[in-house]
């Protein structure tokens, strides 16, 4: 019987080289015909890099932005963080989570809490003699227009700690910056920093700064200690080793919490994972290495906002914990925005 059907029809075959050089091809014929049909223009200027300089959201019925009052970079975390460790152990734990070995950018981040009534602002900033001098830091004085606030709206400034980059602001060309604030901090903390002579070379120059910028406002200062209310919703707790009477925030509204703690954490790889490496900073570094491990507890148990002073801005996120004894810290994306 004779084979009366059809050929078999293949399908078109082309060579993937030439099927990419035809559309090499066919994709540069229109720049081309544009390149010769028009007169070229000149490359587009760089424009510098930008990062926001403040944020702001809602917590129960207050309103919290937090400001940057620098960006710069600095060496580290290593010896500044891990000085009980070894260098390449720290490192290495940079390496491990995606950073640079030698440099990081620390937030430093005041906080204005608006509670409806009250303007609390939580720490002042390095303003003109604090750790990150001028144009590099200092910049919450300049910032406050732009996130929509005035320095004399200002009622309360709640300082941690005593530190040049928490309490450089309060005085900004010879006059406190915030006219019609008083002041709050804890009496352990103004007791370790005001009297003259009493440290060493070191720290007398921290505390130079801080009798400085306390003294023209001595008598608008009220003394707090762990337990006691800066304003209804803004409670203070022990949080001791950073400085002696080192002071976190509990901020509570309409039944949501943020933990605002100040200086427990320097960085948010190393303090976190690894909250026995000391910091240099800190006064007393046992005890400032448990109050992270009891921090960071709480934070991660209770599943608390936190906003960290030295974390990357806009320094909000969470704690999670990866470890009997070791935490990580999840930046904040849209949690708060709800």
């Amino acid at each position: 019987m004779s084979d009366t059907s059809e050929p078999i029809k293949r399908p078109f075959n082309l060579d993937r080289r030439q099927l990419l050089a035809a559309s090499l091809g066919l994709a540069a014929a229109p720049a081309l015909s544009f390149a010769t049909s028009s007169n070229a223009r000149a490359a587009a200027a760089l424009l510098g890099s930008a990062q926001p300089k403040f944020y702001r959201f809602k917590l129960g019925d207050f309103e919290i932005t937090t400001i940057s009052d620098s960006d710069v970079f600095i060496d580290g975390p290593f010896p500044l963080i891990g000085g009980n460790a070894s260098e390449p152990d720290v490192h290495a734990l940079m390496r491990d989570n995606l950073l640079p070995e030698r440099k990081y950018q620390p937030g430093f981040t005041p906080t204005i809490v608006n509670t409806g009534k009250q303007l609390i602002l939580l720490d002042a900033g390095n303003g003109a003699n604090g750790f990150v001098p001028r144009p590099n830091g200092g910049w919450l004085a300049a910032q406050l227009g732009p996130a929509g606030f005035k320095p004399e709206d200002i009622d309360v400034v709640a300082l941690s700690h005593g530190h040049p980059d928490h309490v450089g602001g309060i005085i900004e060309n010879g006059k406190p910056l915030f006219p019609n604030a008083r002041y709050v901090i804890g009496q352990i903390e103004h007791d370790f920093w005001t009297p003259e002579g009493k440290l060493p070379d070191d720290l007398e120059k921290f505390a130079q700064v801080y009798r400085a910028n306390s003294k023209p406002v001595m008598e608008k200062i009220n003394f707090i200690k762990p337990g006691d209310d800066v304003v209804t919703g803004i409670r203070a707790i022990e949080a001791y080793g950073h400085t002696p009477g080192h002071l976190a925030f509990m901020i509570e509204s309409g039944g949501k919490s943020l933990l605002w703690w100040g200086d427990c954490a320097h960085h948010q790889v190393a303090s976190l994972a690894r909250p026995d490496w000391h910091c240099v900073f800190d006064a007393d570094k046992p005890l400032a290495a448990a109050t992270r491990r009891r921090v960071f507890d709480m934070a991660a148990t209770d599943r608390l906002p936190v906003i960290g002073y030295h974390m990357p801005f806009p320094s909000i996120g969470f704690v999670e914990r990866t470890a009997p004894e070791s935490y990580g810290w999840l930046a904040h994306t849209y949690q708060l925005n709800l």
